[in-house]
C-alpha cells in the first residue's frame, strides 16, 4: 500500500507538471501563434505607446496568426472641430450680436446653435491665441504680451514651454488630422527664419498643415506667406486677396482629408487677418455700406444697444457706459472729419462682412460633404475688443504713425478713394472702436474692462447640441475652449506629451452649458492682465484698474498708485456703477484674490514698461543681431523680418554686392527691404545701378548711375552717410562700381522706427509690394549674385543712445497694435 501510494503520488505530480508546462507554453507562445486582442489605449500619455509583441519563432508565415495592427484612431463618433477666430472685432460689431457689420454666416450658426454673451478673451492678440490653443492662461504659456515684447521673466518669455502642449498636438496624437489657416502670432519673433528653432512654428505645434502668415498683421493684397516651414509667393492672379485664398486652401485640405480618410476627424483652426489693420477689402463690398455710418459713432452706440437688447445679448435695463476721455462727440467734429471717419467705418464693416462671407464658403463646403452636422464649430468674433490703435484720426498708412509722422485729416482725405484698396494700409479712428465695444467704455489692450475682453461667440454642433437659437450667459474664458473640445471628442487630458509632464489644463469644459441654459457657471475666478492693465473676476464681481489707455505712449501713474474700480456684473452688465468707495472691504478682498492668482499663474512681476521692452538686451530677450555690425546675405534669402535682419535705421551704412553680369546685361533687385508703404531698394534698372528710398509711400528718393554695368564681375556698392541729429533724418547716398563713384544724391528723410510689420528684406528680388514705382514685383536679379554684405559704419553722427530709445518707442507703438 505504501508503494502504491508512492506511485500514485508520482503520477499526480507528473500530470500536474505536464498541465502546468502546457499552460506555460501557451502563455509563452509568440504573438504570431495565437489570436490577440486589440490593446486598450492609454491616452493620458502621448504619443500613445505601441504594445510590445513577443518575438515570433514560427518559421512559416502561413502557420502564424496576424497580430492586430497598432493604429491610433480617435474615439468612435468623435466630431470634427472647426475653430474660427476673427481678429480685432468688438462685442458690439457683428450683426449676430446686435452690431452693424452684416455677418450672415455667424447669424446662421448662432440661430441653429448657441450664442454666448459672457465669453472673454485676454484683451490682446498673441496672449489670447496662446491661451485658446492650449487651455492654459496666457502667462503660463509665457505669452504675457506679444512675442515682440517678450522679456526674460517667466510668464513673459514669448516661448511656449514644452509642459504646455498645444491642443492641436493632443488631437493629432489621438488620431485627428489637423490644419491651421491664416494668422499665427505665437512664434517668438527671433525664431521666424529658416534658422529657427522651429519648435513653436505651427507645423511643429501640432498642425499637420499650415498656410498663412506668421506675425501680428499682413497686407491682405500681398502677404508674406508660409506653407508649413517654407515661404511661398501668393498665387499670381488678378485681384488676389489672402482671405479667399486661405479659404480655398482650407476647403481643398478638408476635401482631400475626407476623401482619403472619411472616418478620420479633423481639427481646423481658421484665423483670418480680418478685421485687424490694415483694413483691406474689395471695393464692391465697401460700396454696400455707403452712407451707413453718416450718423456717427455716438448714434451708432445707441442703435447697437437697442439691437443688443432686442436680441437678448444684454439685459433690458443695460445702459451705455461713458466714452473714454479723448473720444470726441460726433456732433462736435468738423465736416471733413465726419466725411473721413464715416468712410473709414464703411471700409471696416465691408472687411468684416467679406471675412464672414469666406467663412461661409467653408461652412458651405462642410455642408456639401455631409460633415457639418458632426462638426463642432466655435465661431469667435474677436481675439480681443475692437482696436483703438488707429488713434483719434485713423490712418491711411499705418506706418506713418509708427514713424512719428502723424497723418492729419487733410492728409488722409487726399487718399479717400483709395482706403481699403491695395494702395492703402489703413486703420479707422478710435471712436469707432469704442462704438464697436458697445455697451462698454474701453477697447483692445484694456484687460480691466469688458470692452477689452468680452467677445461674441457662437457654438454650432447639431449632433451634440439639441438647443437652437438660445443664449448662454455663463462666464467663460478663452482657456475653456480646449477642455470643451477634449470632452466632446471623448479624450482625457494628457498627463505627459512627447516625454514632458504637462502643466494641467486650467480651463474648464463648457459642454455642461450646451443643453442647460440655467446651469451655474463652473468658472468662478479669472484674472486679466496686459501691460499693467489688470483685473480680477470672482463670482460675479469685477475689480480692476485702467493703467494705460491704448493711445497713450506711457502710463499716467505708477503701478502702486493705480485707482481700482469695483463692479457687480450680475446687476451692472455695462460696468457703469463703480462701487469701490461704497465697498472698500470687498475691493480689498478682490485685490487679494488678484495677487493670489497672479502669483499662481506667473503674472508677477507686473511689467508696464513700453519702450524698454523693445531693447532685447535690457529685458533679457534673444536678438539675432545683438552687437553685430556686419551681415552677409545671399541670393534667395527672402522675407527676413525686422526681428532677424540688421537694422540700418538712423545710421550710416554700406551695401556691397558681389555680382557677375552676363554678356546680354542684367537687371533686377540686388537687395530690398519692405515695400510700397516705406522701404529701400538697391537694384539695376536698364542695367544701371540704382538706389531708391521710399519714405512712407509719400516720397521716393532715387540715386542712379548714368551707365549700365559692363559684362563680367562687378562689385557694386552703396554708401549712406547719415546726417545725424536724431531719428528719421536724411543723408547722402553714393553708388560706386569697382571702386569708382558713379552717382551721388540726397535722401532728405528716412524712417526712424519701422519699415513694415509684414514685408521683410529680400535678396535677389523684391517680394510683396515694390519699393519703387520703377519696377514691378518680384523683379528678380537676372545676373549672378554671389553675396551682399551689409555693414554699419562707426562714428555715425546720430546719438546712439537717443537712437536706440527712439527706435524702441516707434517699434512699441507698432507692436501694441498687433
Amino acid at each position: 500500500m505504501k508503494t502504491r501510494k508512492t506511485i500514485t503520488g508520482a503520477a499526480t505530480l507528473t500530470l500536474s507538471l505536464t498541465l502546468g508546462l502546457i499552460q506555460c507554453m501557451q502563455l509563452a507562445l509568440p504573438a504570431c501563434a495565437q489570436e490577440a486582442k486589440a490593446p486598450v489605449l492609454d491616452r493620458t500619455s502621448l504619443p500613445i505607446k505601441e504594445p510590445q509583441l513577443k518575438p515570433c519563432t514560427i518559421v512559416d508565415a502561413r502557420d502564424a496568426k496576424l497580430p492586430p495592427r497598432f493604429q491610433v484612431k480617435a474615439p468612435d463618433g468623435a466630431p470634427n472641430v472647426l475653430l474660427v477666430l476673427i481678429d480685432d472685432m468688438g462685442f458690439g460689431q457683428s450683426s449676430a450680436f446686435g452690431g452693424p457689420v452684416q455677418m450672415p454666416t455667424l447669424e446662421k450658426l448662432a440661430n441653429n446653435g448657441l450664442r454666448y454673451n459672457g465669453f472673454h478673451t485676454t484683451a490682446l492678440c498673441s496672449p489670447t491665441r496662446a491661451a485658446l490653443l492650449s487651455g492654459r492662461n496666457h502667462h503660463v504659456c509665457n505669452m504675457g504680451s506679444i512675442t515682440e515684447t517678450a522679456t526674460g521673466f517667466p510668464g513673459q518669455t514669448g516661448q511656449r514651454p514644452n509642459s504646455v502642449a498645444p491642443l492641436a498636438e493632443m488631437l493629432r496624437l489621438n488620431g485627428y488630422a489637423t490644419a491651421a489657416f491664416g494668422k499665427s502670432h505665437e512664434t517668438a519673433a527671433w525664431e521666424v527664419s529658416p534658422s529657427g528653432p522651429t519648435d513653436r512654428w505651427p507645423t511643429r505645434s501640432g498642425f499637420d498643415k499650415f498656410y498663412g502668415f506668421i506675425g501680428g498683421e499682413a497686407n491682405q493684397w500681398a502677404p508674406t506667406l508660409y506653407d508649413g516651414l517654407t515661404q511661398v509667393e501668393p498665387p499670381n492672379e488678378p485681384n488676389y486677396h489672402l482671405i479667399p485664398d486661405m479659404t480655398r486652401k482650407a476647403i481643398q485640405w478638408m476635401n482631400y482629408e475626407k476623401s482619403l480618410t472619411p472616418d478620420k476627424p479633423f481639427f481646423i483652426y481658421f484665423a483670418p487677418g480680418g478685421t485687424h489693420a490694415p483694413h483691406q477689402v474689395p471695393k464692391e463690398w465697401i460700396d454696400k455700406y455707403k452712407g451707413k455710418f453718416d450718423q456717427g459713432w455716438d448714434k451708432l452706440r445707441e442703435e447697437t444697444l437697442a439691437r443688443q437688447k432686442a436680441l437678448g445679448m444684454v439685459p433690458s435695463d443695460a445702459t451705455l457706459a461713458p466714452k473714454p476721455p479723448g473720444i470726441k462727440d460726433w456732433d462736435k467734429l468738423t465736416a471733413d472729419e465726419r466725411k473721413l471717419f464715416a468712410h473709414q467705418m464703411e471700409v471696416f464693416a465691408a472687411y468684416g462682412e467679406f471675412t464672414d462671407h469666406n467663412v461661409g464658403n467653408l461652412i458651405t463646403a462642410l455642408e456639401k460633404n455631409g460633415q457639418l452636422d458632426n462638426t463642432l464649430v466655435f465661431y469667435i468674433a474677436g481675439d480681443n475688443g475692437a482696436s483703438a490703435e488707429g488713434g483719434f484720426n485713423g490712418l491711411y498708412n499705418e506706418m506713418s504713425y509708427f514713424n512719428s509722422a502723424p497723418e492729419s485729416v487733410e492728409d488722409i482725405l487726399k487718399h479717400y478713394d483709395k482706403l481699403g484698396s491695395a494702395d492703402s494700409y489703413g486703420h479707422y479712428a478710435a471712436g469707432w472702436a469704442v462704438a464697436g465695444d458697445t455697451p462698454f467704455t474701453w477697447t483692445k489692450q484694456v484687460a480691466s474692462d469688458y470692452g477689452g475682453t468680452m467677445n461674441a461667440m457662437a457654438v454650432h454642433w447639431p449632433h451634440g447640441i439639441k438647443a437652437k437659437g438660445e443664449i448662454r450667459s455663463q462666464f467663460h474664458h478663452v482657456i475653456d475652449i480646449a477642455p470643451t473640445i477634449l470632452e466632446a471628442a471623448g479624450l482625457p487630458e494628457p498627463k505627459s506629451v512627447n516625454g514632458t509632464v504637462q502643466t494641467p489644463i486650467e480651463g474648464v469644459s463648457m459642454a455642461y452649458t450646451f443643453d442647460n441654459a440655467r446651469a451655474e457657471s463652473k468658472r468662478k475666478t479669472q484674472y486679466f492682465e496686459i501691460f499693467g492693465n489688470r483685473s480680477i473676476y470672482h463670482d460675479g464681481w469685477l475689480a480692476g484698474t485702467v493703467h494705460r489707455a491704448p493711445w497713450e505712449p506711457k502710463p499716467s501713474t505708477t503701478l502702486d498708485k493705480d485707482k481700482w474700480e469695483l463692479y457687480n456684473t450680475k446687476t451692472d452688465f455695462s460696468l457703469t456703477k463703480d462701487l469701490s468707495k461704497e465697498m472698500p472691504e470687498k475691493l480689498k478682498e478682490m485685490q487679494g484674490i488678484f495677487l493670489k492668482e497672479a502669483e499662481k499663474y506667473n503674472v508677477l512681476p507686473l511689467d508696464d514698461r513700453l519702450f524698454d521692452r523693445l531693447n532685447a538686451k535690457l529685458v533679457g530677450r534673444p536678438d539675432l543681431m545683438q552687437g553685430r555690425k556686419s551681415l552677409t546675405v545671399y541670393d534667395g534669402m527672402t522675407g527676413m523680418s525686422e526681428n532677424v535682419f540688421i537694422s540700418l535705421k538712423n545710421s550710416s551704412y554700406t551695401l556691397t554686392a558681389d555680382t557677375e553680369v552676363p554678356k546680354e546685361g542684367a537687371n533686377g533687385v540686388i537687395i530690398a527691404q519692405a515695400g510700397k508703404f516705406g522701404g529701400w531698394s538697391f537694384y539695376l534698372n536698364e542695367g544701371k545701378p540704382t538706389f531708391t528710398y521710399n519714405w512712407l509711400g509719400q516720397a521716393e528718393y532715387t540715386i542712379a548711375a548714368s551707365e549700365a554695368l559692363t559684362p563680367g564681375a562687378n562689385t557694386i556698392k552703396f554708401d549712406f552717410a547719415y546726417d545725424g541729429g536724431g531719428p528719421g533724418k536724411g543723408g547722402t547716398g553714393t553708388i560706386s562700381v569697382n571702386g569708382k563713384e558713379v552717382a551721388t544724391g540726397r535722401i532728405d528723410k528716412t524712417q526712424g522706427f519701422i519699415f513694415s510689420a509684414d514685408e521683410g528684406a529680400d535678396v535677389g528680388a523684391d517680394l510683396g509690394t515694390a519699393v519703387s514705382k520703377a519696377y514691378q514685383v518680384p523683379n528678380r536679379f537676372t545676373g549672378k549674385l554671389n553675396s551682399v554684405k551689409v555693414d554699419l559704419l562707426p562714428g555715425s553722427a546720430v546719438d546712439q543712445a537717443h537712437n536706440a530709445r527712439a527706435h524702441s518707442e516707434g517699434k512699441m507703438k507698432k507692436m501694441l497694435s498687433d
